[in-house]
Formats: C-alpha cells, sequence, structure tokens
C-alpha cells in the first residue's frame, strides 16, 4: 500500500518504511473517512490473507486519484485518510484471526487454562497501532502479552537472535552442540 500511495515522495516519509510511513501518518489521518471491508470474512477459521484487502485498496486508491485528476504516482490529498483506514482494517483482521485462534487452541486444550500468553513478534509488531489493539486482545482474554521493543521488530534475524537471548536467560532448550541438528533454507 505504501509503494502504491508513493509514500516515498510523501514530505514527511521520504526515507521510512512502508509500513512505519503507514503507521506515521495514520495518526494524523481519518480513518472513517474510508471504509475497506476485512478480507476472509466469509471462513470461519485462523487464516491471515491481505490480497482482498490490497485488491480493494487499490481500487479505492485509483478511483480518488482519477477524482482528483492526478497521475498514478503522485501524493493523494487523502493519503492520511487512506493510511488510517487500512492501518484499521489490517489491525482488525490480525485481531480477529487471532482472537479465533486462541479460542481453538484453548477449546483444544491446547494452550493451559491458566498462564497462556500471546506473543507478538516481527515486522508487524513495531506497528503500535496493532500491537495496542494485541494488547487488549490479550488483556481482555487473560493472556500475558510479550513483545519485543520495536528497534528489534525490524528484521526476523533480529527477532530470531531475541529469542535465544530470551532462552538463555531463561535456561531453556540451549544446544551445546548443533551435531545431527538438520536445517533448510525456507
Amino acid at each position: 500500500v505504501a509503494r502504491r500511495l508513493s509514500l516515498r515522495k510523501h514530505p514527511e516519509c521520504g526515507s521510512m518504511a512502508g509500513g512505519k510511513a503507514i503507521e506515521h501518518l495514520a495518526q494524523t489521518g481519518n480513518r472513517q473517512q474510508h471504509t475497506f471491508r476485512l478480507p476472509m470474512q466469509q471462513y470461519r477459521n485462523c487464516d491471515f490473507s491481505f490480497s482482498g484487502l490490497q485488491n480493494l485498496v487499490n481500487t479505492a486508491i485509483r478511483q480518488k486519484e482519477k477524482e482528483e485528476g492526478i497521475q498514478e504516482g503522485e501524493i493523494l490529498s487523502c493519503v492520511k485518510d487512506i493510511a488510517a483506514a487500512v492501518q484499521h482494517a489490517v489491525a482488525v483482521h490480525i485481531m480477529q484471526r487471532t482472537y479465533r485462534a486462541m479460542l481453538f487452541c484453548r477449546k483444544n486444550s491446547i494452550l493451559p487454562s491458566k498462564n497462556a500468553t500471546l506473543v507478538v513478534s516481527g515486522g508487524v509488531a513495531s506497528n503500535q497501532y496493532i500491537r495496542k489493539g494485541l494488547q487488549t486482545l490479550a488483556d481482555v482474554n487473560d493472556f500475558a502479552f510479550l513483545c519485543p521493543p520495536p528497534r528489534l521488530c525490524t528484521d526476523n534475524g533480529v527477532m530470531i537472535a531475541w529469542n535465544g537471548i530470551e532462552r538463555l536467560r531463561a535456561g531453556l532448550g540451549i544446544l551445546h552442540s548443533t551435531d545431527g541438528v538438520r536445517y533448510e533454507p525456507k
């Protein structure tokens, strides 16, 4: 979405990664100016997909470009509102699917009835809006919430290292020899 909105050209976002630019602009946007239908509402499972949402957003952007008489690659006057609406739709989709996963795990005794933990990591965990929504979801459902500091959420290699540090501190699952460990690049 950030690429389609040409946020690299936006004066406030030129040096930001796409997700960070969306989050930054969304802070002063009005998410109610655009409503994007949430993806996969007809499926009662825990899967995530953003392709349907991306198609809806692309269609809305094309329509706005047409209305404003601008070409693709130029900045829309409503870019902050679109960013806010997209960020909100993504957050709600993630929260809904995560909630379903929490219920599924509890129903099938995959998680303990007490002291369950929701861990959020990776790039999505650096978004404060999404993080706050997932924190609320965890709180309401009596889950502990673990999330690394945002500065560690930008790179999977850093996330793996952070996980290793936490496990080392806790004395859990430390391998003293990697003999016999198989790994594949994917």
